[in-house]
């Protein structure tokens, strides 16, 4: 597998090794002791499977307490996924990172607690699966507004996005609630 830091370097692509013949591929999507000695030495205590149609964005999300690290991957289609780094003790904080997920290039991201995450569905539809490091706490998640000019994220839109009404009403990095 391979690792590599992103413009954020606490967010890292993940590139599995693939092994593929005319039957198909085969690749570890989690190893916990590869994945250790590459510095991701967490636990993950929930999976989450979404489905979603093109221009559907979802994020940017977070917990303000109990912040989740999350180990994403689209099994289906393609999305870009973002990451927004709300640190406010890093020399990182406001910055985000957004990179092409896909089924066919299987790359994976890992986001550590810290961050926001979203993501938009560039293809007909998308199935993306989350490795949490911490259960979801509805009263302690946030949501960061995904269009905040402060945050200029390329969003790849043709059109104005899909959004859920709490997705919609994020607040403004300005705004929000980040950690020290």
């Amino acid at each position: 597998m391979q690792i590599t830091p992103t413009a954020l370097p606490d967010v890292l692509l993940i590139e599995p090794r693939v092994f593929g013949d005319d039957r198909g591929f085969f690749f570890e999507s989690w190893n916990r002791r590869a994945f250790a000695t590459a510095g991701i030495d967490v636990d993950f205590v929930q999976d989450n499977h979404s489905r979603s149609a093109r221009g559907v964005l979802r994020g940017l999300h977070y917990q303000i307490e109990r912040a989740q690290g999350k180990l994403v991957r689209a099994i289906e289609g393609e999305v870009f996924d973002v990451a927004v780094d709300l640190r406010r003790s890093s020399s990182h904080f406001g910055r985000a990172v957004g990179v092409m997920l896909s089924a066919a290039n299987r790359r994976m991201l890992w986001i550590p607690p810290g961050f926001a995450h979203g993501f938009v569905v560039v293809s007909d539809s998308a199935e993306f699966l989350y490795k949490a490091t911490d259960y979801w706490f509805p009263e302690h998640e946030r949501t960061l507004l995904w269009s905040d000019p402060a945050l200029a994220i390329p969003w790849p839109l043709g059109h104005a996005p899909i959004l859920a009404a709490k997705d919609a009403a994020g607040r403004l990095l300005a705004d929000a609630d980040v950690y020290d």
